[in-house]
Formats: structure tokens, C-alpha cells, sequence
């Protein structure tokens, strides 16, 4: 690969542009608003996004995404996994007939339930072998500073794993491969979900115990949803289950735990909304249509359907944490 689009430039889209010019790949960024593009373009940072951030002076940046995608071997979707489909429609033509396509997004597609692999596959027509998902512990601010990470490449073409995976390996950044696509997408779903829990769960007040609990029995749920869809459990105690779910459950960084902790205050879409500077965590979206996934499967997802009911039934936080605690005892 020579020439990769990264199309979005939020946090994460631009440390993972910010990945690969430290591998040295040709990288050009697009941008919805032209003041970001001429930010990273002429000043080599994101303040939007970023700030503090210094960008390599390769990266570059535009809005026009012809440009963005013109001759590009690898086209990376960095863009909401709800605004993935609507964006995808007007760059698919400009699409290289053999090039990658690999998603940042971590979700289930509100309405038809669909994978993002799945989206991506349905409005370009590529084939299943040109489609690749990126899925790890990789909080945006931590890698863009050159923290040490992993993560994992997903894609049924294990040769295009692998040239995936060179393109972006730097001394900070370590990429593994693997073919499960599914396992790696229901774990980066689940895992915003549940991470809306410990952060309800923190904001009411509750410790560590109760965090390592919902944490296990999140990725309880996860393995019972990917075994239904057929992943690999084994992908799922790994780095895109088990390291990307104790990251995003964990850290004050991760925008879902945050969006939690504002609900567990007693505060309201809208307000915790404006306390995460305008920006709706995935998992609020995302839990209604993993619960239905999950409804359409015959797979039990307790942890998932009481963060559905807080956030989209008005119950609050202390009635959800009752209902769980009473459900019937059973076996682990």
C-alpha cells in the first residue's frame, strides 16, 4: 500500500492518520469542515479534537473527499458507525476498484441491525475480501501521544490483513491480525454499551467491585451474542474483546464511560450531551440495536437492555441497578 484516505477526522480518526504517517504511509485525511482540514494541513494539529496533539508534518488534510480518495490503495471509515451509511453513498464511486476498506466504527446499524463490515459490503458492492475492521484498547489521546498499544485487523483475505497491518505498525503501535471479522465487531459494539454501565455505575457511586462485575458479566453478553452470530470466543478474549471492554470500562478518557458517569449523577441525555462537548457517546445508540440483535438471536443481555431502558425508557439508574441485582439466581 503507498496512498491511504482516512476519511473523518475526529479523535480517532486523526491519531490513526497519525499512525500511519509514523509508519510511513502517504496519508491524506478528509474533513467535513474545512477549518479542521486547514488546521491539520497547515498548522499539523487538531485542536478541534486533538488539542495539544502535534501531527506529523506529512499528514495532510482536505474537504473535498475526491481528493482525499483519489488513487488511494487503502480507504480507511472513520466516521460515527450511524452516519457510516449516508457518507459511504457518496464516496463508494470514487472508490479504487481494489482497494481496502477498513472501518474504525464500532457499532450495530440502527434499523437493520447490520454490522458495519456488513454496511460498508452493501452500499460499495466490494467483495467480503476487501473489507477489514480495526478493533482494540486504542483510546485516541493515548496512542496519539505515543503510548504503547495493540489491536487487532480483522479480515477474511489474511494477506490483506497482513498489508494492512504493515501500513500501520510503528514503534508504539502494534497491530495483529486475525479473520475473524464478526467476533472483532460485536466486541467493539458491546463494549461502548457496557462501558455506559460502569460509568452509570461510577456515577452513583459505586467501586471497584462493581466495576470488575460489570465488566465480567458485559463480556459474558458479548460471548453469548458472538457465539450466536458465529464469531470465535477466542477473539473475544482477546485484544478486541477482553482489552478494548477493560479500556473503554476503565478510563476517564473513554467518552461512553464518561456519558455514564453524567447519567449516574441523575443528569439527562441532553446534559451529559453538553458535558462531553456535544458529542453522544456510541453506546447510546448502540445499545438499543445490540438489544435488538440480541432479541432477534434468542440471547439473554441484561446489562445491555437495562443501559437501553436508562437511557431511552427515562428509568433511572438506582431502579435499573435493583432490577439486575433482582434478577433469579443461577449458576455462572
Amino acid at each position: 500500500m503507498v496512498k491511504a484516505a482516512v476519511l473523518g477526522a475526529g479523535s480517532w480518526g486523526t491519531a490513526f492518520a497519525k499512525v500511519l504517517a509514523d509508519a510511513g504511509t502517504d496519508v491524506t485525511m478528509w474533513a467535513r469542515r474545512p477549518e479542521v482540514a486547514a488546521a491539520i494541513t497547515d498548522h499539523h494539529a487538531n485542536p478541534f479534537y486533538l488539542d495539544g496533539i502535534e501531527l506529523p508534518s506529512t499528514l495532510t488534510a482536505t474537504s473535498d473527499h475526491v481528493v482525499a480518495l483519489d488513487g488511494a490503495d487503502l480507504v480507511v471509515l472513520a466516521v460515527p458507525s450511524q452516519s457510516l451509511r449516508e457518507n459511504l453513498a457518496t464516496w463508494a464511486p470514487l472508490v479504487e476498484p481494489d482497494s481496502t476498506l477498513l472501518s474504525l466504527a464500532k457499532g450495530i446499524e440502527s434499523g437493520t441491525l447490520l454490522r458495519m463490515s456488513q454496511v460498508i459490503q452493501e452500499v460499495t458492492g466490494a467483495a467480503e475480501d476487501r473489507i477489514a475492521v480495526l478493533s482494540g484498547p486504542n483510546l485516541a489521546r493515548e496512542i496519539a501521544s505515543g503510548q504503547p498499544s495493540a489491536t487487532v485487523i480483522a479480515c477474511s483475505d489474511h494477506e490483506r490483513a497482513k498489508a494492512v497491518q504493515k501500513a500501520c505498525a510503528t514503534g508504539y503501535f502494534r497491530p495483529y491480525t486475525n479473520v475473524d471479522v464478526v467476533g472483532c465487531e460485536i466486541g467493539g459494539a458491546c463494549k461502548n454499551v457496557i462501558a455506559l454501565a460502569c460509568g452509570m455505575a461510577s456515577g452513583v457511586g459505586f467501586g471497584e467491585n462493581t466495576n470488575a462485575s460489570i465488566i465480567t458479566r458485559g463480556l459474558a453478553e458479548m460471548i453469548r451474542l458472538g457465539a450466536a452470530l458465529g464469531a470465535n470466543p477466542a477473539t473475544l478474549a482477546g485484544l478486541a474483546g477482553v482489552g478494548d471492554l477493560v479500556a473503554t470500562c476503565s478510563s476517564p478518557l473513554s467518552r461512553n464511560r464518561t456519558f455514564g458517569a453524567h447519567l449516574g449523577q441523575g443528569g439527562t441525555l441532553t446534559s451529559a450531551q453538553a458535558a462531553t462537548h456535544g458529542q453522544v457517546a456510541e453506546g447510546v445508540k448502540s445499545c438499543t440495536s445490540v438489544r435488538a440483535l440480541a432479541q432477534r438471536h434468542g440471547v439473554e443481555m441484561p446489562l445491555t437492555e437495562a443501559v437501553h431502558r436508562v437511557c431511552h425508557e427515562g428509568l433511572s439508574v438506582p431502579e435499573a441497578v435493583g432490577l439486575l441485582l433482582g434478577r433469579r439466581m443461577k449458576s455462572e
